[in-house]
């Protein structure tokens, strides 16, 4: 499909639109390896941007970066049980290096906490080496089965935390307040508000004591783990031997989190967002947030580059990050055409008949329905506002986001048969009660494809609690929020 032909409709195959949209905005592309992928300059640009943020909250809140190997003994791997078995099918192994079968076989990395607590180890005596804050951005393998660019991916890019503390209740402290911070995350630079909450046991991660997650809500009403923070108790540290000698001089083992974020976002943002034109992008995480379009025609043209460039100048100034376009091979509409794909948030058209009137023609990718989205400003003005009009349709977009969850949302479902009908009616988040049984769970994702993505944090809780289990046959022990995911 060549890029001016218009995109599969999301209402006919929101699938198909997605990967069309990927690859033709130019955010990524297959690589030649198996089930990976090329991140392209302007898929990268962005998660530069969610990097940059991150790093901030990270380091804001005493965290440090740190780099640790791309290879792990496979040995490492097989100490911590569940980990080895959670993994097991993931796992990419090195058996042979320089022309020689290895003694022992490694592991590219699918994650990184055997290798992490071994140094660990090394680094830490006494309570007063304690807490170990340090967070790595770095690349993994899992080699997964079936791919989707951005979604699942067998090599894909992330950052990762890992921590020890003293106590249990600094690690579970660590736990939420890395939770909170990749809502606030989320919520700020993506546009893509979460709910968060506990994950059950069939859900957490392997080798952790306890998981709590980011779920957030695509267009297509299908949830999308957008980031996990897990309090992994002594689970690592005794297998790797992490003591300390503690205040009162006894040996103890340290509790330990970790916790991360992919390049997943990247597609979460493609799907939170998106339309039948193509991507929008929040601006805060926008590559280019304004692009310039200098309208050429006849004698005037050196003027109308002359006016972009000043234009260009004036909006680096206010911290805009901005562009022009002025390739002479494409027509203004072929160039509307791709940036619209592109998700630039704002464009500036300037021609002949803007310089003779002193204004600007300012397009927001994405207005209210029956809003002219072409507005002719006064240059000064339109350069001015422009900062404050990036930010609000950063809050427009998130606001939309919400609306967009609660409206899928549907709460005190009683029932086996009211899910159901819950979800054939296009619900997103089912809220319903729970005995605690993961034979339910099992049920649940047999029959209707979906499963427990969180018991709710309490921001997101119901007002009520539900009595009884959606089973219908035994109490609730607790509210859980069942959804159709990726």
């Amino acid at each position: 499909m060549g890029n001016d032909k218009k995109l599969t409709l999301q209402s006919e195959d929101f699938s198909a639109w997605y990967n069309e949209v990927v690859q033709r905005a130019e955010l990524a592309d297959h690589s030649p390896v198996r089930g990976s992928m090329v991140i392209r300059p302007w898929g990268y640009g962005i998660w530069e941007h969610m990097q940059s943020a991150l790093d901030v909250m990270f380091k804001e809140t005493g965290h440090e970066n740190a780099y640790f190997p791309l290879l792990i003994p496979m040995s490492f791997i097989e100490r911590e049980k569940e980990h080895i078995e959670g993994f097991a099918p993931e796992l990419a192994v090195v058996t042979r290096a320089g022309g020689k079968e290895l003694e022992e076989p490694y592991v590219i990395r699918p994650t990184s906490e055997t290798i992490v607590y071994s140094m660990y180890a090394k680094w830490v005596q006494s309570y007063r080496d304690l807490p170990v804050l340090l967070n790595q951005w770095a690349n993994v393998i899992r080699w997964e089965m079936r791919t989707r660019l951005f979604l699942r991916t067998s090599e894909f890019l992330w950052q990762e935390g890992h921590t020890a503390h003293a106590t249990a209740e600094e690690a579970e402290e660590e736990t939420l307040l890395i939770l909170e911070l990749y809502r606030k995350f989320m919520d700020e630079w993506l546009a893509m508000p979460p709910i968060t909450g506990l994950k059950t046991d069939s859900e957490k991660f392997a080798g952790a004591v306890s998981s709590y997650s980011c779920e957030a809500l695509m267009k297509d009403r299908k949830a999308l783990q957008t980031g996990t923070s897990h309090f992994l108790g002594q689970n690592f540290s005794k297998q790797f031997e992490l003591t300390f000698q503690s205040e009162n001089g006894k040996e103890e083992y340290a509790w330990n989190t970790s916790w991360g974020v992919s390049t997943r976002l990247v597609g979460g943002v493609v799907m939170t967002h998106g339309d039948d034109n193509g991507l929008v992008i929040p601006p805060r995480l926008a590559p280019t947030q304004v692009v310039i379009i200098p309208i050429l025609a006849g004698e005037e043209t050196s003027e109308v580059l002359a006016k972009a460039d000043e234009v260009l100048d004036q909006l680096k100034n206010t911290g805009v990050r901005a562009r022009i376009d002025n390739r002479d091979h494409l027509s203004p509409g072929a160039k509307y055409f791709e940036w619209e794909r592109k998700g630039v948030p704002f464009r500036v058209e300037i021609g002949p008949r803007d310089l003779e009137k002193g204004q600007l023609a300012l397009v927001r990718r994405l207005t209210a329905e029956g809003e002219s989205r072409r507005a002719f400003v006064p240059e000064a003005e339109a350069i001015a506002k422009l900062p404050e009009k990036l930010e609000e349709f950063q809050d427009d977009l998130l606001e939309a986001a919400r609306v967009r969850r609660e409206d899928s949302t549907v709460r005190g479902v009683g029932s086996l048969g009211e899910l159901e009908e819950a979800f054939d009616s296009g619900a997103g988040f089912v809220y319903t009660g729970w005995s605690g049984d993961p034979a339910i769970e099992e049920m649940v994702k047999e029959r209707l494809k979906a499963t427990i993505r969180v018991l709710p944090s309490q921001e997101f809780r119901s007002v009520t609690a539900p009595s009884r289990c959606v089973s219908g046959d035994r109490e609730s022990v607790a509210e859980v929020v069942w959804a159709r995911a990726y």
